[in-house]
């Protein structure tokens, strides 16, 4: 059983920045057509001061966090868990070359099915190098108990 005293420790405080060359890889790959999210001249022509972060690449960045052992402290074991949610909230563009901070949070830890499935919730505040509020993340990890 993961214990609830895990809720409200901060997991992850780290910040990464995206080179244009990936957002341009990850549009490709998620099939994203628009010319804004491929080619620096036409993000400009558009309105943008660079390559956009497409939607979802935060995710992408959110996985380079460095590991600090929490996992094995609560107990969890990566042989049992399954990714369960994702979710974006989005507050401002980010883009190519952009300090993006990432603080992620233990924000929930409930159970379903009499103990046999363990969820955790974990909430990430990102913001830009100017400290502005760009996106909140959320992710639910499913934890087989045994």
């Amino acid at each position: 059983m993961i214990d609830k005293k895990f809720i409200g420790r901060v997991i992850a405080d780290f910040s990464a920045t995206a080179p244009a060359s990936q957002l341009r890889f990850f549009a490709k790959a998620t099939g994203e057509t628009r010319a804004e999210y491929l080619d620096e001249a036409a993000a400009r022509d558009a309105g943008h001061p660079g390559l956009p972060v497409p939607p979802t690449f935060l995710f992408s960045l959110e996985m380079l966090a460095p590991a600090n052992g929490w996992r094995d402290e609560a107990g969890i074991r990566l042989d049992r868990i399954l990714h369960g949610e994702q979710s974006f909230t989005y507050h401002r563009m980010a883009y190519a070359g952009d300090t993006l901070h990432f603080r992620t949070q233990i924000t929930d830890i409930y159970e379903k099915k009499g103990g046999a499935l363990e969820f955790i919730v974990r909430d990430t505040r990102v913001t830009n190098q100017n400290g502005e509020h760009v996106a909140d993340l959320r992710s639910v990890t499913v934890h087989r108990a045994g």
